[in-house]
């Protein structure tokens, strides 16, 4: 059996994996000219925990994943708010956790199955015709590609989706935030080694991000109703945050000294139905939960896990696996997302209260009857 994968991300590079675990050969396009690092942080658990251990690239996740050593909530004018450190942040997490940079758990994937099936960069795919027998591709290189299976795990603007599916309007649920991250290239002074630091303010929020071997992120989020496609964000984000002082300034400078910035529009993708016929969608370009639900990449790899699982358990018979994994994966997914949707309303709070309120679950975990408790729970069990 063969599958075309469409996209070399953390979704496209799991299901690579577990599929040549179950005796498949695959093919990975990818329309960008190398393999993409950087990211933010994400904390991964749940069924993408489970299912690393099962694939067995856990301990390689473990070896670069990190623990933050403090995380600060810094006033727009740098003095503290309140801080939270290592055990808290720890006891928060839980033991089946890791907090991982999106770029390293990428790159652990890619070393799993590099070696192992072909990878075609600087790649798109033009057209997609399926009949009772296979899907065909047709790349951008002039080549047509046949397989038993095609899975488009190119993200949030999906072009597989589009293909297949219909226009991305008819299935972007936007909530109306923007997020612009980048790899910074020195920490601010202000900011203590290993330790992240943040701020809200006026519905905007921003974060240094320490993510292991002195390496830091920048992180901006904020509220409009008024994102555009295509804006440039080293003209957007300082008109956005030019009023706000403490170490900002210091890191919009830093963003002309990056190889890349990730500036998009926070949408979820709202879809009945995941797959038609021989072609389905994984990770993002099905379901994209948000940074706000804070699950991506563990769906993406639990799902591309439970995707491979559920093709052996119907060996021949792609529409029946594929019914099979929908129906075990989707109450875990609309779950993230109705939780997506409801943090929407606290993150970045314009509101001076409400922002006090959306932070009082955090400073209630430093105290040590909360914390003790958190420990025993999570830690414990």
């Amino acid at each position: 059996m063969r599958a075309i994968i469409v996209g070399a991300g953390i979704a496209g590079l799991a299901a690579a994996l577990r599929l040549r675990q179950i005796g498949w050969d695959t093919l990975i396009v990818e329309r960008a000219p190398a393999r993409r690092g950087g990211g933010y942080a994400v904390t991964f658990g749940g069924i993408g925990y489970d299912a690393a251990e099962r694939m067995g690239i856990l301990d390689a996740l473990r070896r670069r994943s990190f623990v933050t050593e403090e995380l600060v909530y810094h006033k727009p004018d740098g003095s503290r708010r309140f801080a939270l450190d290592r055990d808290t942040i720890v006891a928060t997490t839980g033991p089946r956790s890791i907090t991982i940079l999106r770029g390293d758990l990428e790159a652990i994937l890619f070393e799993q199955v590099h070696d192992h099936g072909e990878i075609r960069f600087a790649t798109t795919v033009t057209a997609i015709d399926q009949d009772g027998d296979a899907v065909h591709a047709t790349l951008s290189d002039g080549r047509v590609e046949r397989a038993d299976l095609l899975i488009g795990a190119d993200g949030l603007h999906s072009a597989t989706r589009a293909l297949v599916f219909g226009p991305e309007e008819d299935y972007l649920l936007d909530l109306d935030h923007q997020v612009a991250v980048y790899m910074l290239d020195q920490r601010p002074a202000a900011i203590a080694p290993g330790t992240t630091g943040t701020l809200s303010s006026g519905g905007r929020t921003m974060a240094v991000i320490s993510v292991g071997d002195g390496r830091n992120v920048a992180f901006f989020g904020y509220r409009t109703d008024r994102a555009t496609p295509g804006q440039d964000p080293r003209t957007v984000l300082p008109e956005v945050y030019g009023d706000i002082g403490w170490v900002v300034p210091e890191v919009l400078a830093g963003m002309d000294r990056t190889d890349s910035v990730y500036f998009d529009s926070i949408s979820q993708v709202v879809a009945k139905q995941w797959s038609r016929g021989r072609v389905v969608l994984l990770g993002d370009a099905a379901w994209c939960v948000t940074l706000f639900a804070g699950y991506g990449s563990a769906l993406a790899v639990g799902g591309a896990d439970l995707l491979g699982t559920a093709l052996a358990d119907h060996p021949g018979d792609i529409g029946a696996a594929l019914n099979a994994w929908e129906s075990a994966l989707r109450p875990e997914v609309d779950k993230k997302q109705k939780l997506g949707r409801r943090v929407k309303g606290v993150y970045a709070p314009a509101n001076p209260l409400l922002l006090w309120l959306s932070l009082l679950p955090l400073r209630l975990a430093t105290l040590g009857p909360v914390r003790r408790y958190m420990t025993r729970r999570f830690i414990k069990g």
